[in-house]
């Protein structure tokens, strides 16, 4: 199959595609594993998993299976209708968890949208009006939509799109700021906040929040879009912090590569009727049948070799000339660096590899099945490039 050159596919983006993006001038057109093919004919070390998605890389044979399986049965029901793929990994993932029910959507935002709204009815339903306050914190990063761009921490990403939805605002971390703020229905949090730099919450200031959140009824929603899918070595972030959300969201990497989100209601959070919620392409069968294959690779003995592959480019990391700090969890990192961030992906890209920024920071996320061989490949390229 001939596949167009680069500059014929720029001059189309340009041209006929919102330009929403900042590209990077490179176009992929095949690969393996963590390794990607450009349409120039050179390959690239991904240590970005297409931002946390590709959780077993491009052209994995066993996640294509299932998923050119689906396709050849059926593409897509309604949710007027019953699917067996639907069905089946809403069930695997409260085993998982211990949710008690599972809404499926088509990304992250949309899951997010879904918990703020199941919290707002939750609050409602008790306590009547007056208690509708979503808190976020400063620095989080929930989504584009106006309802989770609101949620979202930070002032840059809100400028020009208000009026904002109303009752929604963030805070700084600690509980005595969250404490303070009255009528709130539920508190949202990333365990690693990916887009604000790769930081992870401090382990008191989370528990300490879950256990106010219990004793107030306030619903904690752990938002896991990124750092889910044993993205950190546990099955979701949360698990490191010893707590049990009322709400879960996560994406991304969930199906692999198809486009997905879902939201986990745990207990008295599981309060939605027919009619409450919906998503035309939620619970689509063949996303349902991609994140059937990713969950059940995600066993115990791969999430060990998760969390060993992670220590593995931490300790390398550290003795890098030019880093000054590695942040993050799991396979989840971020690099502060004495060059600039951007400044190092240009230099990566250059010479074979593909890395991330937030805000100030390198932001690695490979594909969670990279190989030793490919890994060493992508440090050694990383490492001159900051030395």
């Amino acid at each position: 199959m001939e596949h167009m050159q680069f500059e014929e596919i720029r001059a189309l983006d340009e041209k006929y595609l919102a330009q929403t993006y900042a590209r990077y001038p490179v176009a992929f057109c095949g690969g393996h594993g963590a390794t990607l093919l450009g349409t120039d004919g050179k390959e690239y070390v991904d240590f970005g998993a297409g931002i946390a998605v590709n959780t077993f890389g491009v052209n994995d044979e066993e996640w294509k299976k299932a998923v050119v399986a689906q396709l050849n049965a059926v593409q897509h029901v309604s949710n007027y209708y019953y699917s067996e793929p639907t069905a089946r990994l809403a069930q695997m993932l409260c085993e998982r968890t211990g949710a008690r029910r599972v809404f499926f959507g088509n990304s992250g935002a949309e899951a997010n949208e879904c918990a703020f709204k199941a919290a707002r009815k939750y609050s409602r339903m008790r306590y009547g009006e007056g208690r509708s306050k979503i808190v976020s914190l400063n620095m989080s990063f929930h989504g584009r939509t106006l309802f989770t761009l609101t949620a979202t921490g930070q002032d840059a990403f809100h400028r020009n799109f208000g009026p904002f939805v109303p009752d929604v605002l963030s805070a700084p971390p600690t509980l005595e700021a969250i404490g303070a703020i009255g009528g709130v229905a539920a508190v949202v949090i990333e365990c690693v906040q990916g887009e604000s730099g790769v930081i992870a919450l401090d382990p008191a200031f989370v528990r300490a929040l879950a256990a106010y959140c219990r004793k107030k009824d306030i619903l904690l929603i752990c938002d896991e879009v990124q750092c889910g899918n044993g993205r950190t070595g546990k099955l979701y972030a949360y698990e490191h912090y010893g707590i049990t959300p009322d709400l879960v969201t996560t994406a991304k990497g969930l199906a692999g590569g198809l486009p997905i989100g879902a939201c986990l209601f745990f207990g008295d959070a599981d309060v939605f009727t027919a009619g409450d919620h919906g998503s035309t392409f939620g619970g689509n069968p063949v996303a349902c049948a991609g994140g059937i294959s990713v969950l059940e690779r995600l066993n115990a003995e791969f999430l060990l070799e998760v969390e060993g592959k992670a220590a593995y480019m931490r300790a390398k990391l550290k003795g890098f000339d030019g880093v000054e700090d590695v942040t993050g969890l799991g396979l989840m990192i971020g690099l502060k660096t004495a060059k600039t961030a951007k400044d190092v992906a240009l230099a990566c890209l250059e010479r074979g590899l593909l890395v991330l920024t937030a805000h100030d920071r390198v932001r690695l996320l490979p594909p969670l099945n990279i190989t030793k061989t490919e890994m060493d490949e992508g440090l050694s390229v990383l490492k001159g490039v900051l030395k």
